[in-house]
């Protein structure tokens, strides 16, 4: 499961907006567990936010927060949902303003770490320094996915040599 998330996700350019929000979702969901946790339930968590649908997360209510906080398949901690429907929120506005989320993560161009922290902690909620760091790295805007002398290193987006 790490392995084929590794191979053929991790580190990869991310455009598609709805895969940007999972994997911001998941990476606030990993805080203080591992990654393979999180794999195993992926699943789960795509069924549970409905298939990571911005607009449809964004407008969750008081019954989808209990619906989720009551579903095993997913991190139950009431922080980390109310982070994913705040965040689905902000990145439907940064649709409108920008045309798609890639977009406003484009915009910033390419920021050092502090300098993100800075613009996702003015932005969303439950991303400190770790979780906006591997969420980069996860997209491919930040380096550290892969070593150089990783097989997949050649492949990903983001490349210091």
């Amino acid at each position: 499961m790490h392995l084929a998330y590794h191979d053929h996700e991790y580190g990869f350019a991310v455009s598609d907006d709805r895969v940007l929000f999972e994997r911001l979702v998941l990476e606030i969901n990993q805080a203080g567990l591992s990654w393979e946790t999180i794999l195993k339930k992926r699943d789960g968590f795509r069924d549970a936010y409905h298939g990571f649908e911005i607009a449809t997360v964004a407008c969750y209510g008081d019954a989808d927060v209990a619906r989720l906080l009551g579903d095993a398949r997913i991190i139950r901690n009431r922080l980390k949902v109310a982070a994913a429907i705040h965040n689905a929120g902000r990145v439907l506005e940064f649709q409108a303003q920008h045309g798609s989320f890639a977009a406003w993560l484009a915009s910033h161009g390419k920021l050092a770490k502090a300098d993100w922290v800075k613009v996702f902690k003015q932005n969303f909620r439950f991303t400190g320094g770790e979780i906006v760091s591997l969420f980069l790295m996860s997209i491919g805007l930040m380096p550290g996915a892969h070593d150089a002398d990783c097989s997949i290193y050649p492949l990903t987006q983001y490349r210091d040599a």
